[in-house]
């Protein structure tokens, strides 16, 4: 099929590549001309597992381009994505001013047809209409300059996305369930046709799997399911953070009660692993949109509220350990292990890390960090009030204390005993509960987990 994926952030690049991967025909426009040049010489923006290698791949085989040209873009393909951001703004509503332009940017280029225009991006409930009606004005528009007879015909779907940062390839390949949202039927037929091979390739790769779920929805129902999975799963991480400082104060130790309580098959075990709070754009960005659409309605989503409440606090639970442990920390040398948000990406938008270094250098300490990332690229510039450290031996060299922020799996691996005799007191504040306390405190430290 034919395919114009508008928008190359981290939701619409992931999805072209992937689907010129399994033989769909890809456009991918975007209208940052330095970053086309970049993705036409196959080097991704973004860094994903796997990502850089499928785009170099699929453009060598002419199943993936890169334009700045949203009319070529309309006119070449039958489906068209919408995957711009949708940022939060002060308020907690989605900004939605790039869809709007996109939707009508689409609308002035459709020609004689049928097109299926499709929001992957996180829309406010409700945006389907809202975009059919911008397409139209976009139409409109065109019709009062032209002498066309603009004989154009399109539906609106609503497709969101729920890929994990650093697991995005897998996650495209590997769907737990597809979400297609339209009231026409010729569209969702589209749409099933554009992810069979998906869902061939997952069954062919395993024919012990079940069939990938295909769900079939309202346009509403589609763009609430978004909101609502990211929503539950964020209020599941807070309700095991508040259930960790809980046993904190009573004795107990929160991995042995999540392990306790994740056999149960009505909880599950995923997204019980309590520390420092959930980060990225997404859960922050869809929790708080929930929210606004709530009080829109006259709802005040109590639950909600307290989730993103609990998580703020929980981001600075290591300074108070650190308090507890250093007492007085004006002057000391603390170290961060990990940076970005979560492991296996370069994301910094709204990560732990950024709130801890705020609240350390305002409280006097010295600050030095390492991140797999963020050490070997460009972003350690815009991170203030801490040195970047090339690795985590330089990092601990004289420190008072460590705290791991980000849970990348190299940090598995380090040398701590050598890492301990560097440092002026061999602490360590494991914000993740990530490393095994018994082999940190083999190497010389005093480990200090959460809820443990």
């Amino acid at each position: 099929m034919r395919v114009c994926v508008i928008g190359t952030g981290y939701v619409g690049l992931v999805t072209g590549v992937c689907l010129a991967h399994v033989g769909h025909h890809v456009i991918c426009v975007d209208n940052n001309e330095e970053k086309v040049k970049l993705m036409k010489l196959g080097q991704s923006p973004i860094f994903e597992p796997g990502l850089s290698e499928l785009m170099q791949s699929s453009t060598s085989s002419g199943c993936l381009e890169f334009s700045t040209d949203i009319g070529y873009g309309v006119e070449t393909a039958d489906i068209l994505f919408i995957a711009v951001g949708t940022p939060s703004l002060p308020t907690g509503e989605s900004d939605t001013r790039y869809v709007e332009a996109v939707a009508k940017g689409i609308g002035s280029h459709l020609v004689k047809g049928y097109k299926v225009i499709v929001n992957k991006s996180t829309v406010p409930i409700g945006s389907g209409d809202w975009v059919r009606l911008l397409v139209l004005d976009g139409i409109a528009e065109r019709k009062k300059s032209s002498l066309e007879n603009l004989d154009v015909n399109f539906d609106i779907v609503s497709n969101p996305e729920f890929l994990r940062e650093g697991s995005a390839i897998y996650d495209t390949f590997n769907p737990d369930r597809i979400v297609i949202g339209s009231n026409s039927s010729k569209a969702i037929e589209m749409m099933q046709e554009l992810y069979q091979p998906i869902i061939e390739r997952k069954y062919s790769e395993n024919s012990q799997l079940a069939a990938v779920p295909v769900v079939l929805t309202d346009l509403n129902s589609a763009e609430m399911i978004k909101y609502a999975a990211n929503a539950f799963l964020a209020t599941k991480i807070s309700f095991i953070n508040e259930v960790a400082n809980i046993c904190d104060r009573v004795g107990a130790d929160v991995t042995q009660v999540a392990q306790g309580i994740g056999l149960d098959s009505r909880i599950g075990s995923k997204f019980l692993q309590a520390g420092i709070g959930w980060g990225g754009s997404c859960f922050a960005k869809d929790v708080s949109a929930l929210i606004h659409t709530a009080n829109d309605y006259g709802y005040d989503s109590e639950l909600l509220k307290s989730a993103v409440s609990i998580n703020h606090r929980q981001r600075l639970i290591v300074i108070e350990k650190l308090q507890y442990e250093l007492k007085i920390l004006k002057g000391k040398i603390i170290g961060i292990l990990g940076l970005t948000f979560k492991p296996d990406t370069d994301d910094m938008r709204d990560a732990p890390a950024l709130n801890i270094i705020e609240q350390l250098n305002r409280l006097g300490a010295k600050l030095k960090a390492y991140d797999p990332i963020v050490s070997q690229s460009g972003l350690s510039h815009a991170i203030t009030g801490v040195t970047i450290e090339s690795d985590a031996q330089r990092l601990a060299d004289g420190c008072d204390a460590l705290v791991l922020v980000t849970d990348w799996q190299e940090f598995l691996k380090l040398d701590y005993a050598d890492m301990a005799k560097s440092m002026n007191q061999p602490l360590i504040i494991d914000g993740r509960n990530f490393l095994d306390p018994k082999k940190l405190e083999s190497a010389g430290f005093r480990y200090v987990g959460v809820g443990r």
